[in-house]
């Protein structure tokens, strides 16, 4: 089983250490990892700005990079999301797709995949887990309320291998935070409305940490957070998953 570690451009630049994690985590499973040094950003921004075209060549770059490997992971729900619902329209008419289908957030893929029966060191936090929209709708890492069906949730699956965790959601498990990507930038005052009512709800949940498979969703929260001087930390799941490592 060969991986190739896709790290999405904002994890890059701002949160490293997220995909310092990833690798970390994959590593210790005994995973043969490999990371394409060219990568680029996968054309998510352009797409959701109405420019679909203009990810024609990342899409093909992305494409023709990550077709040797038997598994594409990346440490963002939506960034692999983009790539298994859009890349076959946005490279339509090129080639077929290859990636697609090969393609998983790193939560998804430990829990589906490698499927771990317990995992290394302690957090001893009380946790509270933010569901991000492309994740529970495009990728099912946990059910979506609407659906009325039984109520699941892998990332709260693998937290709870982990020694020492207390692990809470907060009410409407999972209602967006309000940060979207472009709908941030256009509708501004809703999405920090959104945001604002989705941190207190997981302060009143008992959180010490806030946790979820998107740092884009967790960089909007802390931001709110941040300017309203409310008591929350916040970290990605998989870096929680690495804690003993």
């Amino acid at each position: 089983m060969k991986i190739g570690l896709f790290i999405p451009c904002y994890v890059n630049a701002i949160y490293p250490d997220v995909g310092i994690a990833t690798y970390k985590l994959l590593y210790h499973f005994g995973l043969d990892v490999d990371y394409p040094a060219d990568q680029t950003c996968c054309g998510q921004p352009m797409a959701n700005a109405g420019f679909e075209s203009k990810a024609f060549e990342l899409a093909k770059n992305f494409d023709e990079m990550f077709d040797q490997y038997d598994y594409i992971v990346a440490p963002s729900a939506s960034c692999a999301a983009f790539v298994k619902y859009n890349y076959p329209s946005v490279l339509k008419g090129s080639h077929p797709c290859r990636t697609s289908e090969k393609i998983y957030d790193i939560c998804e893929f430990v829990h589906d995949v490698v499927k771990p029966v317990k995992l290394p060191g302690r957090f001893p936090h009380k946790v509270s887990i933010h569901n991000s929209c492309h994740g529970v709708r495009e990728l099912h890492l946990s059910s979506a309320s609407e659906l009325n069906i039984a109520r699941y949730s892998k990332i709260k699956n693998l937290l709870s291998l982990v020694e020492g965790i207390e692990i809470f959601e907060p009410d409407k498990v999972d209602e967006c935070c309000g940060f979207g990507g472009m709908f941030a930038i256009e509708e501004p005052a809703v999405s920090v409305c959104m945001g604002e009512d989705k941190v207190r709800s997981h302060v009143a949940a008992g959180a010490e940490y806030i946790t979820g498979a998107d740092s884009s969703c967790l960089m909007h929260l802390q931001s709110i957070a941040k300017r309203n001087k409310l008591p929350a930390k916040f970290i990605h799941a998989v870096q929680i998953l690495t804690s003993g490592l």
